[in-house]
């Protein structure tokens, strides 16, 4: 899933958010997960494969609803079907030989992480303006304008492009469809790790929608200000 080196890695599913009461107190808002617990399905080397990686699986599924080549696949690992699948880079192949096939990883692993990164996908929104997908003000409210007022304006200046045609400019801003993408949230603090449950609580809100799965892993690059706070422990 990704093609940096990953030391901590869970796979999980979305529960909901609540309120989590700290000892003085306060409370802030935190977002549910159930947190594995996941199976190594597939362990890959420099030698054997080009590169080292770990791949990880998550939640059972019946049989009838998976493929003779993933059945096969998990069988290998010693477990049955699983839903999803996904794959983490380590830094050598020591890393990788690290893990069993067939390993079970728990939220337990996560212990000791201040921080972590949640990668997951974004809620769709279908067809929006450009209003809603990228927060143009519209036209004008007076002035004459008639009936345009949340259209996006004249697009002709990017209509052309020196010796590149005349088509329009790639990226530019204009309506199209919004979310339903992968989007990565990083330096998320960890409230609470609950390994009996398999639950692990973070701080304010992470993509998609309630059951949307998730790849949690340990920080890989920390905002200043908690750098700073991790530096003084």
């Amino acid at each position: 899933m990704s093609n940096k080196p990953c030391t901590v890695a869970i796979l999980g599913k979305k529960v909901g958010m609540t309120r989590y009461f700290l000892e003085d107190g306060k409370n802030i808002p935190v977002t549910v997960i159930e947190a594995g617990p996941c199976v190594v399905t597939q362990v890959k080397t420099a030698e054997r494969d080009g590169y080292s990686a770990v791949q990880i699986a998550f939640e059972d599924m019946k049989a009838r609803n998976s493929t003779m080549a993933m059945i096969a696949h998990d069988m290998k690992a010693g477990t049955g079907p699983k839903r999803v699948h996904r794959e983490m880079r380590v830094a050598d192949d020591a890393a990788a030989n690290a893990f069993q096939l067939g390993q079970t990883i728990g939220v337990g692993a996560l212990e000791g992480v201040a921080y972590v990164d949640v990668i997951g996908t974004s809620k769709g929104k279908g067809f929006a303006g450009v209003m809603k997908r990228h927060n143009f003000k519209g036209m004008c409210a007076t002035h004459g304008t008639e009936r345009k007022h949340r259209t996006p304006g004249s697009i002709g200046s990017h209509g052309t492009d020196r010796g590149h045609g005349a088509k329009i400019k790639k990226g530019k801003r204009m309506a199209g469809h919004m979310g339903d993408e992968r989007v990565t949230v990083r330096s998320l603090d960890v409230v609470k790790i609950d390994a009996e449950k398999n639950l692990l609580l973070v701080k304010g809100p992470v993509p998609g929608a309630n059951d949307g799965y998730l790849f949690i892993r340990a920080a890989t690059r920390l905002f200043k200000r908690k750098a700073k706070k991790l530096a003084k422990k």
